[in-house]
């Protein structure tokens, strides 16, 4: 498309002459290119350009006071298309960067809160359209504030790395791990209910301990886990599995409950 505007302008350019001045049409086409595709494709388009306005320049025919003149207005003309590239693809990049930063928790590079959320209310939609189950399961960590007061807090971040680490090795691609905030982790299964959520969440667990067992860590987990197939909203699931997760601590904590969606 840019390749295309460019030689679109470059013929307005040629038929117009050397009177109307077509360069902010062509920085169009350069910007289009480096902002959709990157910074190599604006560098190209740059060069495209520069080489198309010099040849609509000299089609017609322009007569200058130096035959080196054209040349080096060309080679102006390419540097500063070849600059606004690099500048151009430079802020996409860094917007990109931000835009994900902001879905993803510092601490422990898992999904935050608010990727989390959005990616629940898809799923949920989901549900609703296609009559299919999703498992929400809520994860605290116990006994993580003795990592956090015997061995600081630098070992209760890596408490927290570790666990979702875990977690999304023994996750699918599909399932979301994230952290809640402080030392809560949520976990979400798209089209998995009964027992195969079961499975999956025991399994997560097992291994869970497995790991914090390796560090000597004295960390366990207690587990709230609902299966719905749509039936209620994103923060009345929460919700419910957050109270699973409270009354296993309550019961004397690590383990799992499970439980079908109320409406």
């Amino acid at each position: 498309m840019a390749a295309a505007i460019a030689g679109l302008v470059g013929v307005v350019d040629y038929v117009t002459g050397s009177e109307l001045s077509l360069g902010l049409l062509y920085l169009i086409a350069v910007a289009i290119a480096a902002w959709r595709v990157g910074r190599s494709a604006g560098i190209a388009l740059a060069i495209l350009c520069a080489a198309i306005w010099f040849t609509a320049d000299r089609a017609g025919a322009h007569q200058y006071t130096h035959p080196f003149i054209p040349y080096w207005n060309a080679l102006i003309r390419l540097g500063f298309f070849a600059v606004v590239a690099g500048l151009l693809s430079a802020l996409r990049q860094a917007l990109s960067r931000e835009l994900a930063a902001a879905r993803v928790d510092s601490v422990t590079g898992a999904a935050n809160r608010r990727c989390f959320l959005e990616r629940l209310e898809e799923e949920l939609e989901r549900c609703k359209r296609y009559d299919r189950p999703l498992t929400l399961a809520y994860i605290d960590l116990d006994h993580f504030k003795q990592v956090n007061d015997h061995l600081g807090h630098a070992a209760g971040d890596r408490v927290l790395s570790v666990v979702a680490a875990t977690l999304a090795g023994r996750m699918r691609k599909t399932d979301t791990v994230a952290r809640f905030g402080g030392d809560e982790f949520a976990v979400l299964l798209p089209e998995t209910g009964g027992a195969a959520a079961e499975s999956a969440i025991g399994a997560a667990r097992d291994e869970l301990l497995e790991r914090m067992g390796d560090y000597g860590w004295p960390v366990t987990f207690s587990i709230g886990a609902v299966t719905s197939s749509g039936n209620v909203g994103v923060e009345a699931l929460i919700h419910q599995a957050d109270e699973l997760m409270y009354r296993v601590k309550r019961e004397g904590k690590n383990r799992i409950l499970y439980a079908e969606s109320s409406g």
